[in-house]
């Protein structure tokens, strides 16, 4: 769909708003993906989602965000931190970072979230709770997933 070629076509672009939009959510869309976490047993309150973006340089682009988590003391199984993994087609299961935390100014519920630049694309997301972040494999409990 020419946008602007010329001024005749960018009548027609500009005329035909519907095709215009289509256009656009087609080209935003194809830029980045958005993945939902999944309700959990472990930790029911918490919600989140990670937006991945191809940047120029062929990496990806991850942004997470989870609100409503319990502190990784409070679980059944009491750890230090959280570890977001991503599994890859191309690399497996990868540590992708230790998910920064914090309570919210007027809330109580904790939020996190990371953001990192990966050279394999992700095709899902899970977080463990775990003692340490510099591990290579999932060792504790999985507590969200992304769908």
């Amino acid at each position: 769909i020419p946008i602007c070629m010329n001024h005749k076509s960018s009548f027609r672009a500009a005329s035909n708003p519907v095709i215009f939009l289509l256009a656009m959510l087609f080209i935003l869309s194809s830029c980045s993906k958005k993945m939902s976490f999944s309700t959990s047993a472990v930790v029911p309150a918490a919600e989140g989602s990670v937006k991945i973006k191809k940047d120029k340089n062929e990496n990806y682009a991850v942004n997470l965000t989870v609100r409503h988590l319990s502190a990784p003391d409070r679980l059944m199984e009491p750890k230090n931190l959280y570890v977001v993994w991503a599994n890859t087609n191309e690399n497996g299961v990868r540590n992708m970072g230790q998910l920064k935390s914090g309570h919210g100014l007027f809330s109580k519920a904790l939020s996190g979230n990371l953001k990192t630049v990966t050279t394999f694309e992700p095709v899902n997301f899970f977080i463990t709770a775990e003692k340490d972040a510099s591990i290579p494999y999932p060792e504790g409990q999985v507590v969200l997933t992304t769908k």
